[in-house]
């Protein structure tokens, strides 16, 4: 079996011109933010209800990861007050939360979340304190895509995460 390594994992994933392949690229991404998010949802469940958190939540989390991701490589999205990124990242990562949730709770019934008895949900699948969260997150999120594409493309530079947070609330 092949040891992947990030040397052999950024070479696999750079063509020459330096842009490498793009769908390998987001299946990484995919795969480490939504690896991230599990563990950040596992500690969540441990901390509120001695739970962990369901299987689900990788890929779901990962797909999330992946918007962000996706919206913090255009230089349009770049270039936004972090209070902007925040309020793009909170609405993608709402719907990719909706849809998932619409599909895993209503249709498969799975049970997997239920938002029912938080005030301000929209048919227990959303609601708008975990949105406020999701709004506060998204700094971390936009940095966390950064870090992992610095380290494993040598894109972009090295920067304390919570020179985001420093932005959005400073509204730079």
């Amino acid at each position: 079996m092949a040891k992947i390594s990030v040397k052999t994992l950024k070479e696999s994933l750079t063509r020459p011109d330096g842009q490498g392949n793009w769908v390998l690229r987001a299946f990484w991404l995919w795969l480490i933010t939504g690896a991230a998010y599990y563990l950040i949802e596992g500690v969540w469940h441990i901390c509120s209800n001695g739970g962990w958190a369901n299987i689900t939540m990788m890929p779901i989390g990962g797909l999330g990861g992946v918007l962000v991701g996706v919206m913090n490589e255009n230089p349009k999205f770049m270039k936004k007050k972090m209070i902007l990124q925040s309020l793009y990242g909170m609405a993608s990562l709402v719907v990719v939360e909706f849809i998932a949730g619409f599909v895993l709770n209503v249709v498969l019934k799975l049970n997997v979340w239920n938002y029912s008895n938080i005030p301000m949900n929209f048919m227990g699948q959303i609601c708008l304190p975990f949105a406020a969260l999701w709004f506060l997150f998204t700094p971390f999120i936009v940095w966390f895509d950064d870090y992992i594409r610095l380290k494993i493309w040598s894109q972009g530079e090295r920067y304390p995460w919570y020179k985001n947070y420093i932005k959005l609330f400073t509204l730079k």
